[in-house]
């Protein structure tokens, strides 16, 4: 039986594109537009708190404008969990985030965060947002996420795109384990963080895995081939590594 392997577009680095020199152009939410139109099954957005690309104005306009689900990626701060109670996406994805790195670094220590955490999955659920949370694909994580009433939780594929060689199978070896403990626990798995064309077909053949999100290197590949001839290509590489 086919699986279909559902891919969410991150847009945020078009509105780093658009900050970078002001103005309104590149348009974040016309990327989603495209995104949308292009097949894809979701739309990714992180809202940092110093609004470094993506504006409180993209996020009213994406649920405004765009019919697809919109995966809102936060940080887990009161000011966050209000903003995602108010407009009420589809999912929230609670990230780690640091004012000085350039992007997420590694995955939420749900371990340690459980007393933080566990009260704002509540809320958002009450709310009827899906809740997941991005991770390191270790079982002390899983435990927790499950601990806390998380339904989701997203793998940071970071590690496994940034290693070469021997490391590189090490880590895809993680990934899959991780997804399969992931699934075995009730917990819907999604994977992203730094996959590209070269990297995506290994992760999408877990069968665990439900969803991709991907957003840097498809909007760099939007550059010289158009935002949906690098969507069309990537769906169809996971569609041959998950079929």
């Amino acid at each position: 039986m086919h699986r279909h392997l559902r891919l969410g577009v991150n847009i945020d680095h078009v509105a780093t594109i658009r900050n970078a020199r002001g103005g309104s152009h590149p348009d974040p939410v016309r990327a989603a537009g495209l995104a949308a139109k292009a097949g894809a099954d979701g739309i990714t957005a992180h809202l940092r708190e110093d609004r470094r690309h993506i504006s409180d104005e993209d996020i009213d306009r994406l649920m405004a404008e765009i019919r697809l689900p919109l995966n809102l990626e936060m940080a887990a701060t009161p000011e966050m969990v209000a903003i995602a109670i108010r407009h009420r996406p589809h999912a929230a994805c609670i990230v780690p985030e640091r004012r000085e790195e350039r992007t997420t670094e590694g995955g939420l220590d749900v371990v340690r965060g459980q007393q933080t955490l566990a009260p704002m999955v509540a809320r958002l659920t009450a709310a009827g947002i899906r809740v997941s949370l991005f991770i390191e694909p270790e079982l002390t994580q899983l435990t927790a996420a499950v601990a806390i009433g998380a339904p989701v939780v997203e793998l940071h594929t970071g590690a496994y795109c940034d290693a070469t060689g021997p490391a590189r199978d090490r880590e895809l070896t993680r990934l899959a384990a991780a997804a399969v403990q992931a699934h075995a626990m009730g917990l819907e798995c999604h994977a992203g963080h730094g996959l590209g064309y070269d990297t995506v077909s290994a992760v999408a053949a877990i069968p665990t895995i439900v969803e991709l999100n991907i957003g840097h290197f498809l909007i760099g590949e939007a550059i010289f081939d158009g935002l949906e001839h690098a969507i069309a290509r990537m769906q169809a590489l996971m569609g041959r590594a998950s079929s």
